[in-house]
């Protein structure tokens, strides 16, 4: 009676460490999946970093071609 006691434990057992396996498989391949995600949102947010830079560089120097204090404009 012990060994089928036993015998219903280890498949217990054997379906729970299958369940786990599967388990780390799947958030391994969605821990590379966020991984890949992150580093292309990390890419993108430097080019658009870039961009505002270069656009405000770009606003700087047309500000700096208008007179101050000139109250022709109104």
């Amino acid at each position: 009676k012990h060994s089928i006691q036993m015998e219903s434990e280890l498949k217990s057992l054997e379906e729970k460490i299958n369940h786990f396996v599967q388990l780390c498989k799947q958030l391994r391949a969605e821990n590379m999946q966020l991984r890949q995600a992150l580093a292309g949102a990390t890419s993108e947010n430097r080019q658009l970093n870039q961009k505002i830079s270069a656009a405000a560089g770009r606003l700087e120097a047309l500000l700096s071609h208008i007179p101050e204090g000139d109250d022709e404009t109104r």
